[in-house]
């Protein structure tokens, strides 16, 4: 059995950004989910809406949609895409206790959108 070849390396190991330039543009999708385990005073807290921090929530989604933006420059070797769409939802989920976060990202282009 061989090993997966990894295309961000060159065959002399050296990191290497792929080249798409020759692949057709398609719709492109990716979605993403975790969870976040918190205790369930927090979560109370965070669903009455009284934490010191503000509405949190909000914050979360507000940050997740920048950073998906931000990819190319966040993570080396990834390219720069104009997305399309960029949704993160949060939702509260008593028996974790936490928050669920769902990412999805949609593009049109050479490469995939998972990274971001």
């Amino acid at each position: 059995m061989t090993a997966p070849k990894l295309t961000h390396l060159d065959a002399a190991g050296r990191a290497r950004m792929v080249d798409v330039g020759a692949k057709p543009d398609s719709e492109r999708l990716a979605v993403a989910k975790g969870e976040v385990h918190m205790k369930k005073e927090t979560l109370d807290l965070i669903r009455a809406g009284t934490l010191k921090k503000g509405d949190v929530l909000t914050v979360a989604q507000i940050a997740g949609i920048a950073a998906a933006k931000r990819t190319s420059d966040l993570i080396p070797l990834c390219h720069p895409l104009p997305l399309t769409h960029v949704e993160v939802t949060l939702s509260l989920d008593e028996s974790l206790p936490g928050v669920v976060i769902t990412a999805s990202v949609r593009t049109v282009g050479k490469t995939g959108v998972e990274m971001e």
